[in-house]
């Protein structure tokens, strides 16, 4: 059996954990920029306040009846996402424990008898809100997609189901089925729900009674297979290892406010190509190939926004680096290559390709090996950040003021990862 952790609106949980003032008012967190709305409490859906909307469609809503709202809290919610993953891993024995998104996890229930499975699951719902204040949906089910069917039912009844719900025979699996429309099938995207409907399947069931050779003609080939045979209860996507080494790295942000200046957009790629090589050293690894976008705003009369054409180039470099200096140079030069005066930018990114172990890059003999790579100063300069915060130190290129910095006019503090934002109890 396969089970899978889902955390109830995470965003807003983790904003409540430290305003338990909030428990019963609903609430609402937004998007980079303060732009759409991105998770929402029970009390907010309610309401009608509309998943993915944008804020200033659904202020006057909002207003009206005092929904709390705030900006997105990364540095929280990324700190007590591992405080949940890591209570998993203590209560399972190793590598049961699959880590899926921010807010989700598979776990692997072979050791558990079937008759204990309901018990179990309750078990580690009351532990992990016990332990990190954090409450949580359980589905199991003998297969990845159907456990996403059960979790989907349990979060959906919370009064009837205890926030859990157990697979566990041929008759309850069938109900879960009949229940679920084919659009929230997990891997059914927009495209082919449309499809599957124009062709009378509507829901995940009409689905499971489809079989293998239809399902690779009409839904992509091997994927559409797996899903179909996930449906009957035969596993085909089963527990994955965690990757330790990420084959590509990548750090993007939306400006705060539209910018016009090569500077500026300067300073946001060498900010965004230490934040890539920083995660680089933190894996053991060097980058051979580095790219640069940017996103330019395209005018329209229309009443939708659009961006403009991502814009974007490469360079390979000669020698695998982790360096963050000799990673921010190519970076600023591919950025002067994409500038175009007169446009107004958005977005920038940069991302780190081609990577490998850091210990295999084949160094210069007649340089000493700190000189090499630089280890030893980049290590200095990592350790001084983490436990300083706010990149204390810098590069100069990355700027002092950076007036183009993500909008966060309502984040809440970060209670768990700085000293100086501890919540207080009086």
């Amino acid at each position: 059996m396969r089970a899978i952790v889902d955390c109830n609106s995470f965003y807003c949980s983790c904003e409540r954990l430290f305003r338990p003032e909030l428990m019963l008012r609903p609430v609402v967190v937004l998007s980079n920029n303060d732009g759409c709305i991105i998770s929402r409490s029970d009390e907010a859906k309610t309401l009608g306040v509309e998943m993915a909307g944008p804020y200033f469609k659904a202020k006057p809503l909002i207003e009206k009846y005092n929904v709390a709202t705030f900006s997105s809290n990364y540095n929280l919610y990324g700190d007590l996402s591992w405080r949940v993953m890591e209570t998993l891993r203590v209560l399972l024995p190793p590598n049961c424990v699959e880590v899926y998104s921010v807010d989700e996890a598979f776990l692997n229930l072979d050791h558990i008898p079937p008759q204990e499975l309901p018990a179990f699951a309750q078990y580690i719902r009351h532990t992990v809100e016990q332990w990190t204040g954090i409450a949580v949906s359980i589905g199991v089910a003998p297969t990845k997609v159907l456990s996403k069917v059960a979790n989907r039912l349990a979060k959906k009844h919370k009064q009837v189901t205890n926030c859990v719900l157990v697979l566990d025979s041929k008759r309850k699996i069938e109900q879960a089925l009949h229940k679920t429309p084919v659009d929230d099938v997990w891997g059914v995207g927009y495209q082919y729900a449309e499809k599957l409907k124009k062709l009378n399947i509507h829901t995940a069931y009409d689905l499971s009674i489809k079989d293998i050779g239809w399902a690779q003609k009409q839904l992509g080939g091997v994927t559409g297979v797996r899903l179909v045979r996930e449906l009957k209860g035969m596993i085909s996507s089963d527990m994955e290892d965690e990757r330790l080494r990420k084959k590509m790295i990548a750090t993007t942000r939306m400006f705060g406010s539209p910018v016009t200046d090569l500077k500026d957009i300067k300073e946001a790629v060498a900010t965004y190509t230490s934040r890539a090589a920083e995660k680089l050293r933190r894996q053991y690894s060097a980058a051979n190939i580095i790219s640069v976008f940017v996103v330019p705003k395209e005018e329209s009369h229309t009443t939708y926004f659009r961006h403009g054409p991502t814009v974007s180039s490469y360079i390979k470099l000669p020698v695998a680096t982790s360096f963050t200096q000799e990673l921010i140079k190519p970076a600023l030069e591919l950025t002067e290559r994409l500038y175009e005066k007169g446009r107004i930018y958005k977005k920038a990114g940069v991302m780190l390709s081609g990577i490998v172990p850091d210990d295999s890059v084949q160094g210069n003999l007649f340089k000493k090996p700190e000189e090499n790579n630089h280890r030893l100063l980049m290590d200095t300069i990592d350790n001084v950040n983490f436990a300083m915060r706010d990149d204390v130190l810098k590069f100069a290129s990355s700027g002092t003021t950076r007036n183009w910095k993500m909008r966060q006019e309502l984040r809440s503090p970060r209670y768990t990862t700085r000293w100086d934002e501890l919540c207080m109890v009086r």
